[in-house]
């Protein structure tokens, strides 16, 4: 049995490893739309790969670890969820793959306004992966519960983004080549909030075995 708590353990650590990785990813894509330096690019493309491995590494390891213990309910309900969250995170990672796409077409383009809001918001929406996983590693439900919450201050943020920039397309429409990018970086990063928040949910389930995904936050 001992043996069997280490193995779940390192499955911890390994999500731990994805989430950082993946919360890396997406503070070099935005320097790579804020630096306007396209280096950045390259550090998002290899992680993606790592954190590819990762989530398969996960994946096998729940299954066996499911198959072969014969774990207790509470063992069963983690194995299940890790691999929902290393999905999570993978997804979190194609965020940041899209943002360096959508950061590309503009970076040998004047720049439209200074870049405010979507720092701010990326801000955020790094520290909603990084307190949902930290709420799973302590099983802290009052955390995952925080992270539902600051969900929609992201939200906020990408409709002021979006308002903002459709009033320069009205305004000119030689704007828009540069403002669509913006907005898209808007919605991916919005997605990395719903990801983050699905964790918490996660967690929320993990510990009291209370379903929230169609309550408060749920997407």
């Amino acid at each position: 049995m001992r043996h069997f708590e280490q193995q779940l353990q390192e499955l911890l650590q390994k999500i731990v490893l994805m989430a950082s990785m993946v919360e890396s990813m997406i503070a070099a894509a935005v320097r790579c739309l804020v630096e306007r330096n396209e280096s950045y690019a390259k550090e998002v493309y290899e992680k993606e790969r790592e954190v590819d491995r990762l989530q398969i590494d996960v994946d096998d390891m729940a299954v066996k670890l499911t198959a072969l213990q014969q774990p207790m309910a509470a063992d069963v309900r983690f194995l299940f969820m890790a691999s929902r969250i290393a999905s999570e995170l993978e997804r979190i990672g194609d965020q940041a793959i899209n943002i360096v796409q959508n950061a590309k077409h503009i970076l040998g383009q004047p720049p439209l306004k200074p870049l405010v809001d979507l720092p701010i918001m990326a801000e955020f929406a790094q520290k909603m992966v990084r307190d949902s996983l930290t709420a799973l590693v302590e099983r802290d439900v009052d955390l995952a519960e925080q992270v539902l919450e600051v969900e929609q201050k992201v939200d906020a943020f990408r409709d002021q983004v979006f308002r903002e920039l459709l009033t320069y397309m009205m305004a000119d429409p030689g704007t828009i080549q540069r403002a669509l990018p913006l907005i898209l970086i808007s919605r991916n990063l919005e997605r990395v909030g719903d990801h983050a928040t699905n964790i918490a949910e996660e967690v929320i389930y993990l510990v009291q075995g209370k379903d929230v995904r169609h309550g408060a936050g749920a997407k």
